[in-house]
């Protein structure tokens, strides 16, 4: 017989997790779709996406029998040997991108890890130990190992940790002037995020990765973009760099790849993708079959017409009723963002009180996100249904007009 579930609670949060995270006072248990429903059976709409990862909801069914399926094959062999699921998803991801070789691994953190080693590895063999720089944008943010904390922009997550990898340089995003000041022969690599994230969902200019683009090649230096956030049809096409035109030469990606499993990617071109041999890099986990076979799942339905051009479609509605939201109760000064990565960014009045949104959300029974302390994030899925979308907005006026009046 199986052991029963040992009963659990919020406070259990409190008592034994190691605190970096303060959780929502409720727990979810349950979801379908774009509702989640909590240890009370209280039902929400989610337009948080589990942070831009839940690209087709809760338990879409095509995922849930890409896993059970493989679960009854095999789960786990190692990199010693490959295996079915690994190889037709990188197939896959190198016809749809500009890339020739993928690496998988576990999270987007991972896969910027693996990113900034290759640009440096690359830069050694063809240029020799001087040229290790990294320049990256400030307020950017690609992950929580040493390294990639040290690339994102943000001392806040960065300092307290003892001596920084050195190299590493930051300048403001979206200015090109600033961009060109610093890159030199020194520069092997620069990093952007083709829409910044964390910091309040900004998405780069069209001159500005035009310019990184050609500052890198005028350098040898490698143009890497983290798409950990805005690949997998987020913004409405497969990946944002696809929406500039202008190809990097490594791209990260994680979040929506795996549907809710864990992976992450990094692509590359075989020019600089053969700079990593064997023992070079590597990862126990990485490209494990199930989570493979989900993620080749997600890239077969999300990569579709139908889908991407859903996205666009779905951001019109959000877009639309926002700026009402934003225009009747003087909340939101602009509503940024693509496809389904959506900033609504605070008026002055209501600066620095996004968390006071998201509280206000919870007690309507919907979910949403922060980016930073000024901009209410959304995220929710690619898919998610128009009335989900009308159910979640209302919830959002009436949590707004609470919060005006209160």
């Amino acid at each position: 017989m199986p052991t029963p579930h040992l009963p659990v609670a919020r406070a259990d949060f409190d008592q034994v997790m190691v605190p970096t995270f303060a959780p929502a006072a409720f727990v979810p248990v349950r979801g379908q779709g774009s509702r989640v429903w909590d240890q009370s059976g209280r039902e929400l709409v989610d337009l948080t996406g589990g942070i831009a990862v839940n690209v087709l909801g809760h338990a879409h069914p095509a995922l849930v029998a890409a896993l059970t399926e493989q679960a009854g094959k095999l789960w786990h062999i190692s990199n010693v040997f490959t295996n079915e699921p690994a190889l037709r998803l990188a197939r896959k991801l190198v016809d749809a991108t500009f890339a020739d070789r993928a690496f998988f691994c576990n999270s987007g953190a991972e896969a910027n890890e693996a990113a900034f080693k290759l640009a440096r590895r690359y830069a050694f063999d063809v240029h020799g130990e001087e040229k290790v720089e990294i320049i990256s944008a400030l307020n950017s943010f690609h992950g929580r190992t040493l390294f990639t904390v040290t690339v994102g922009g943000q001392p806040k997550y960065s300092d307290g940790f003892g001596p920084k990898i050195q190299g590493i340089t930051h300048v403001p995003y979206n200015d090109l002037e600033a961009l060109k000041a610093v890159v030199s022969e020194r520069t092997c690599a620069v990093v952007l995020e083709p829409i910044q994230g964390e910091s309040g969902i900004l998405p780069a200019e069209q001159a500005y990765l035009e310019g990184a683009r050609a500052l890198c090649d005028e350098h040898d230096a490698l143009l890497i973009f983290d798409e950990v956030q805005t690949g997998v049809g987020r913004t409405g096409d497969l990946f944002a760099y696809m929406h500039s035109g202008v190809r990097p030469d490594i791209l990260t990606t994680a979040k929506s790849l795996g549907g809710g499993f864990p992976i992450g990617a990094m692509l590359a071109t075989d020019r600089v993708a053969s700079h990593f041999s064997v023992g070079t890099h590597g990862t126990t986990y990485g490209g494990n079959p199930l989570a493979c076979a989900v993620a080749e799942a997600v890239i077969d339905i999300v990569n579709t017409p139908e889908v991407l051009e859903g996205v666009k479609a779905r951001h019109q509605r959000f877009r639309t009723r926002l700026e009402q939201i934003g225009e009747r109760y003087g909340i939101f000064s602009q509503i940024r963002g693509r496809g389904l990565l959506i900033g609504c960014v605070l008026s002055p009045a209501w600066k620095g009180r996004a968390k006071d949104v998201f509280d206000a959300a919870e007690r309507e029974a919907l979910m949403v996100l922060q980016a930073g302390p000024d901009v209410v994030r959304l995220a929710p899925s690619l898919v998610i249904e128009q009335a989900d979308i009308d159910e979640g907005l209302d919830r959002l006026e009436r949590a707004i007009a609470k919060l005006v009046d209160a």
